[in-house]
């Protein structure tokens, strides 16, 4: 068994920006006085082996959809198979976000796709709702 830990992270927006008047560098860079366009639009998405402590990040161009997620995860797979060939059960901890709720056909439809075609039995652990404290 081996347990990862998936999660999205908020979209960056690539391009001329002005950062809010910061920068990293003594001087400062000359971009765009507001922020309304952009280039791109990138979204992170990290995989992250809880025992090797391993992370991987991978960006995509579209919204984090399930589809996105899975996608991910396959590529994952793909570069790390080789480091995993006794492996039967991947257990995979997540949040309760949109994209990937339990109730969400799409991504649960291409986690079996992703389970059969790997030959891999999934579990997949949601954390619990976030609570407010009382």
């Amino acid at each position: 068994m081996v347990r990862i830990s998936i999660d999205s992270k908020a979209r960056v927006k690539i391009g001329n920006l002005s950062r809010g008047g910061k920068s990293r560098t003594r001087e400062a860079l000359k971009a765009n006085d507001h922020d309304h366009n952009w280039s791109e639009t990138l979204v992170p998405f990290g995989i992250f082996d809880l025992k090797s402590e391993q992370l991987s990040i991978y960006w995509g161009t579209s919204a984090e959809t399930s589809d996105f997620m899975v996608d991910c995860l396959s590529m994952w797979w793909e570069n790390n198979q080789g480091s995993y060939s006794e492996l039967e059960e991947l257990v995979i901890n997540l949040d309760n976000g949109i994209s990937h709720r339990s109730n969400r056909t799409q991504f649960i439809k291409r986690i079996c796709q992703f389970s059969s075609e790997n030959k891999l039995r999934i579990r997949l652990i949601y954390y619990p709702p976030y609570r407010a404290q009382i």
